[in-house]
């Protein structure tokens, strides 16, 4: 690939690194507007009519998120990603529950009287809508950029967003065979899905992912399961971890996103899946983001167990007390960047540890 990022091949050797519990990326999730010129010469698609062509549209969104990616800072370890995200859970579309947009959100409505079946339909738009997305980004792209797998979610999560999340929590107790017969339909469906799409997206083996902007060689996923934070410890290892596992073995590696401090009582479960490579940390709101020094005692558990750690909207002047707490190795470091002043300041704080 010949990609805008001019220190690509450096920063693709911080993410191997990191995938290996060692070593230190400095990013952010998103992009922010870049200083000078841009990358390219890249022409705006004209207004969009309405919130439906702004996220569902093939061509007009490609078009979209190409210009906006020439425009975009890609210093520090910012992969050149293209953010094809279409919602946060869009399996739940693909398998029949219906999305619509608003200025800044995609919301997924779930399937009234649904009825049980999980089946992947190819014919279902929300299905088409992904892969003409994904070829038409690609079509752009041009090697210049990657295109970013978006966020499928998966297991609990996506059958709450089918059925909704009171009735999937009542099948823990109520028929948990039942579920567990569903969330290995919803796996298998998975895999497919993102086969389809690494088909169209990866550039000679490698890929990234949208959530989080993550890259790697081979198969690069996010997992998760928010809803974790309304079930035991126990339901957990039942309804949530043979899945993730699953999920974990089936790709090359791995982040998981641990989501909210009452789903902090799930990380040894999620530790002792031992194909996970690396753990995520989202506070939640109302909570002190990634940089907090309330945080540093779960980086080193993480760290302790052997994964890497990312945390997330990190300022600059967090920077170097969290790197003097837990050290340099295995951090992926999503800062809050606004400006390239932010990152200059940040590198410079950077080299002190690499």
């Amino acid at each position: 690939m010949n990609t805008w990022k001019q220190n690509w091949e450096e920063s693709k050797k911080n993410y191997l690194d990191w995938w290996q519990g060692k070593g230190l990326v400095v990013s952010m999730w998103e992009h922010f507007p870049k200083e000078g010129a841009p990358h390219a010469v890249a022409t705006p698609p004209p207004p969009h009519a309405d919130f439906n062509q702004y996220w569902f549209d093939p061509v007009w969104r490609a078009q979209k998120i190409h210009y906006d990616l020439s425009r975009s800072c890609l210093r520090a370890d910012i992969p050149p990603v293209a953010n094809t995200h279409l919602g946060p859970g869009s399996l739940c579309a693909i398998l029949g529950a219906e999305l619509s947009g608003d200025a800044e959100n995609i919301w997924a409505k779930h399937i009234e009287n649904f009825a049980g079946d999980i089946v992947l339909d190819k014919s279902n738009k929300w299905y088409q809508t992904h892969i003409d997305l994904m070829k038409e980004c690609k079509k752009l792209s041009q090697g210049q950029y990657y295109v970013g797998c978006p966020d499928l979610i998966e297991g609990l999560d996506t059958l709450a967003s089918l059925r909704g999340t009171q009735e999937v929590l009542m099948d823990t107790i109520m028929q948990p065979e039942v579920l567990e017969k569903q969330l290995q339909k919803v796996n298998d469906i998975w895999f497919e899905v993102f086969d389809d799409i690494y088909e169209i997206i990866n550039e000679d083996g490698e890929m990234a992912f949208c959530y989080f902007s993550i890259w790697g060689p081979g198969k690069v996923a996010k997992l998760q399961s928010d809803i974790s934070l309304m079930i035991s410890e126990d339901d957990y290892r039942r309804f949530v971890q043979p899945y993730i596992r699953q999920q974990a073995q089936f790709l090359d590696y791995s982040l998981y996103h641990l989501d909210g401090v009452d789903a902090m009582r799930h990380l040894d479960a999620i530790l002792e899946i031992n194909e996970i490579n690396c753990v995520q940390w989202t506070p939640g709101i109302g909570e002190p983001q990634g940089g907090n020094p309330r945080w540093f005692d779960l980086y080193q558990k993480i760290l302790d167990a052997g994964k890497g750690i990312m945390p997330c909207w990190v300022e600059t002047n967090e920077l170097k007390p969290l790197l003097d707490a837990v050290g340099a190795e295995g951090l992926n470091i999503l800062m809050h960047f606004q400006s390239e002043k932010d990152v200059d300041n940040a590198l410079k704080i950077v080299e002190e540890f690499r």
